[in-house]
């Protein structure tokens, strides 16, 4: 087989454009300008990881964005390939010498479009092993998928999503959009939020959104200037990096241990924190009372505001729920939900809490954008919500997530983490392990995800993220005993 080409790349740290998004600039500059030809392979992610001194994170990254622009394409066990191009794309859409009008970066690499927000929860969230197959698209035939971040969308009540859907179409199309989101939807889900998180919350404190990832972008765009610090949990939810750094914001990696967001490890200067308290992701710790209480603290004293994303919240197994930041200290947090996970992506529908004080700011800023949720889908949640349909389907999938993660504690015993809430597990492993495993996986038909993606610089937790919302209950089981099969120490 003919050797990989060799690449004449340069990082540079100091430069305010991610890492991801200048390895990513610099293959499609070599490309155009014929360094690259099509059909050349690339050297795996491992090795130019290596030669470029940064985590496999970086180049995966990179090599994600590129598969899904058509620049590069995966050959099942040969390597990383340039494309057969005919045409190339009008545009390089991460390039950054054609920024938006203000300057950013846009968000997950890609020139944003006005009122468009950034990808919904979930699409930077792509494989780095098996880098043809993207996080977006359905696993390949016959392949079990263990990924997190999807949820089981095959559970609802066929007749109740009719109901709401026929008597949403039954409304006339209005003319003037409200950034705030309908009345009525706003009202439904301030009262859902007191009833299932105790969030002492009116509709004049809650804004509807598209998802989680909307929500964090305005609040960004509302909120950050050009440099302000900008921290995310470390590991974490990539998109939220992406968003921060898409708004001018500096992004600072934030320490996590078991519990979550470790409180002595921030810095003072930060303008927003992200963190996810109710389940962390990726390790799924769950933030305890006093953590929580010298989160805030540490907030009231450097004047950050927390952004609390209320991921997996609403499914809980064996304890109690905490009190959500925003109700422990509305001035200083905003509260970010979705009906992605608990319902399903496709929905668009979430829900941004807030004073209103900084509401009104946002909307104005929403406004600017021509940002908007798209009123028939409100229309049709709040509908699931009044008739106490989308309450039921929730008690129904809370008895059916928990039964898999009792099939993979059961698997898998007491080696899990995060077994008390939400729709992942970590199971942790030692370094070196990792990807060998979930390649042989992968061989016998199951995807798995690790840690390692989630980092923003070099990997400080190793391991498996175990997903099991989109996979039946028999599947996981038989998932899980492919992982118990694979693990360092079985036999």
């Amino acid at each position: 087989m003919r050797g990989h080409v060799d690449l004449p790349l340069s990082l540079d740290r100091e430069a305010p454009v991610p890492l991801a998004v200048q390895l990513g600039d610099q293959l499609r500059q070599g490309v155009r300008a014929g360094m690259l030809r099509s059909g050349e392979r690339l050297p795996s992610s491992r090795s130019l990881a290596r030669l470029l001194d940064v985590s496999r994170t970086v180049v995966t990254e990179a090599f994600q964005q590129l598969y899904a622009e058509g620049w590069l394409e995966g050959r099942h066990g040969s390597g990383t390939y340039v494309a057969r191009l005919t045409d190339l794309p009008k545009h390089d859409p991460l390039r950054h010498d054609h920024q938006g009008k203000n300057g950013r970066a846009p968000a997950n690499g890609r020139p944003r479009t006005p009122g468009e927000g950034p990808a919904a929860d979930g699409e930077a969230r792509a494989q780095p092993h098996r880098e043809s197959w993207s996080a977006v698209e359905p696993p390949p035939a016959g392949m079990i998928d263990l990924r997190p971040g999807r949820p089981w969308v095959l559970g609802y009540d066929q007749r109740a999503w009719r109901r709401a859907w026929r008597r949403a179409a039954d409304l006339p199309p209005q003319a003037y959009v409200d950034p705030y989101g309908h009345p009525r939807l706003r009202e439904l889900l301030a009262a859902h939020l007191r009833r299932a998180r105790a969030v002492p919350a009116g509709p004049e404190n809650v804004m509807v959104t598209r998802g989680t990832g909307n929500g964090l972008d305005l609040v960004a765009a509302t909120l950050l200037r050009p440099g302000d610090g900008a921290g995310v949990e470390e590991p974490g939810y990539r998109t939220a990096r992406h968003v921060m750094a898409a708004r001018g914001g500096r992004v600072v990696p934030c320490p996590v241990d078991e519990q979550g967001v470790v409180v002595s490890g921030l810095p003072d200067d930060l303008r927003l924190l992200y963190t996810t308290p109710a389940h962390q992701y990726p390790l799924g710790g769950r933030l305890p009372i006093a953590r929580r209480e010298r989160l805030l603290a540490w907030a009231r004293r450097t004047g950050a505001t927390v952004v609390e994303d209320d991921y997996d919240a609403e499914f809980r197994y064996d304890v109690a729920p905490l009190p959500a930041l925003y109700g422990l200290d509305p001035g200083r947090v905003v509260l970010l939900g979705t009906l992605s996970k608990s319902l399903a992506p496709d929905v668009g529908i979430g829900w941004l809490v807030a004073t209103p004080e900084l509401l009104a700011r946002v909307a104005r800023v929403r406004r600017s954008l021509a940002d908007r949720t798209p009123g028939p889908v409100q229309e049709a949640v709040s509908l699931m919500l009044e008739s106490g349909d989308l309450d039921r389907h929730l008690r129904r999938m809370r008895l059916e997530y928990a039964r898999r993660r009792a099939a993979i504690v059961e698997a898998l015993g007491a080696r899990v983490h995060g077994v008390s809430a939400g729709l992942h597990v970590f199971l942790g492993l030692p370094a070196g392990t990792v990807e060998p495993l979930v390649e042989a996986a992968a061989r016998r038909g199951v995807l798995l995800d690790t840690a390692a993606r989630h980092h923003h610089g070099p990997v400080a937790a190793h391991g498996l993220v175990i997903g099991y919302g989109s996979a039946s209950l028999s599947e996981v089981r038989r998932a899980c005993e492919v992982v118990r099969d694979l693990l360092p120490d079985a036999g």
